[in-house]
């Protein structure tokens, strides 16, 4: 088998078999296939596309690549969810506790963020003293224990996606569909979940603006998950405006808790809820969504899942005293408010401006050896369909250098836009895509 004739097979919009997808991925991982050959063999796959059995062969062997997460000491059914990033996502924190909390173990990898879009590893790594490196023995026992770990994802899980993406990165072939799916579920198969909620973030502030493009990497990927034999299920969700009001690792900690203690935004908790009885429903505890919703928010009243979030803390080093004194959270030095100019609506809040404007604060990575200021960040005081009076504040910006605090400034005010007249509230879940086919929720 030559590398040449799988490039030039593919050139000619031919469908590759499994073992000429072994072969490239096997090879370039080994550094046995020089990137300038990958580099033409992605750009005629960037051109000619992968049929569905093709994109689940690579993503099979860009997951058999490295280490395998071996989940079967873990006992009950394994369910993994996974965010496509967004602007003020914290879901995984009010999820992972509520689920953990009504018996179904969460047994979790988790990214750090880049860009624009925040991580669940920088959240957590601003708790004082919490550790997200953990033995495969100890992450294990924490789940069989208290139902409940999170760590950063091991260097070794699938790293023929990460050389393949680096690639990717520098040869203009990131925006293909199969690829994007494939290096998503690369990872999450990997993780050895026995199932996987997928939430398919669209709009400004998401990977997927196109609410289109969204819908049809939410189709590929649950044809990657089911023909891993994962029962698999996308969520489409919106990301026009940023989700909850912190953007920012400390701050988003605080309104976790703040959400666990029944003081939640509506929209991060409808969008929790959502995927949360959905986990419920793929590990066979409830037969149905609205049956899910009512376990979760039974969960969050009675205070078991704030408990559940409270051993987690401990559990893996954390201080869990920032539960009654959010205040021991990393605190910034300045405090800005942004001040509306206008009377009026908020018509639209551009995700992506106030994501930047957290990143240039210091909240963010420009690259991946960035430093985080854990600290900073923008919370919303106004939200899209909220009225407006001249004076009032509509976002303050936590910051710890004035230069710095100018341009976020400028990109909270560049993202609001206003109305004279009443702007109805944005729907938040949009579609939900299963191996059986799209439905509205």
């Amino acid at each position: 088998m030559r590398i040449y004739d799988i490039i030039t097979k593919k050139r000619d919009g031919f469908a590759l078999t499994k073992p000429e997808i072994d072969y490239f991925v096997n090879g370039f991982t080994k550094g046995e296939i020089p990137d300038y050959q990958i580099s033409a063999l992605l750009m005629a796959i960037y051109f000619s596309g992968m049929n569905e059995e093709e994109t689940l062969n690579l993503t099979m062997a860009m997951a058999n690549s490295g280490d395998l997460l071996d989940l079967t000491k873990i006992a009950g059914r394994k369910v993994d969810k996974h965010s496509t990033g967004g602007v003020g996502d914290k879901t995984t924190l009010v999820i992972a506790p509520m689920v953990a909390s009504v018996g179904i173990p969460v047994a979790k990898m988790s990214g750090r963020g880049l860009g624009h879009t925040g991580g669940t590893i920088d959240k957590l790594e601003s708790i004082p003293g919490f550790s997200v490196s953990l033995s495969e023995e100890k992450f294990i026992d924490n789940v069989n224990r208290i139902n409940i770990a999170v760590v950063g994802q091991t260097a070794n899980l699938a790293p023929a996606d990460k050389k393949l993406y680096a690639l990717r990165d520098v040869t203009a072939t990131v925006d293909n569909m199969s690829l994007i799916a494939s290096s998503i579920m690369s990872k999450k198969l990997a993780s050895g979940a026995d199932a996987i909620v997928l939430d398919v973030k669209t709009g400004s502030g998401a990977f997927m603006q196109n609410e289109e493009d969204a819908i049809c990497l939410a189709r590929q990927m649950v044809a990657i998950g089911t023909g891993a034999g994962k029962d698999t299920v996308a969520v489409v969700t919106n990301m026009d405006e940023p989700l909850g009001n912190a953007v920012g690792n400390a701050l988003e900690i605080h309104e976790v808790i703040d959400a666990l203690n029944e003081n939640g935004p509506k929209d991060l908790m409808e969008v929790s809820y959502v995927l949360g009885a959905f986990m419920l429903k793929l590990a066979g505890k409830t037969d149905t969504l609205e049956e899910g919703i009512d376990i979760l928010q039974a969960a969050i009243e009675n205070g078991s899942a704030k408990s559940k979030f409270k051993e987690f803390i401990e559990a893996q080093g954390g201080d869990s005293d920032i539960l009654m004194n959010p205040d021991l959270l990393p605190k910034a030095g300045i405090i800005m408010d942004v001040i509306a100019d206008t009377d009026g609506f908020v018509s639209s809040i551009d995700a992506k401006s106030i994501g930047k404007a957290s990143l240039v604060l210091g909240g963010g990575r420009e690259t991946k050896e960035s430093d985080i200021d854990y600290s900073v960040g923008v919370v919303l005081k106004k939200k899209v369909a909220d009225r407006v009076e001249r004076g009032d504040c509509i976002a303050i910006i936590h910051a710890n250098d004035k230069e710095q605090l100018k341009i976020a400034k400028n990109l909270v005010r560049e993202a609001y836009r206003f109305s004279k007249t009443p702007v109805p509230k944005q729907k938040l879940i949009k579609w939900v895509v299963t191996k059986e086919g799209i439905t509205k929720i």
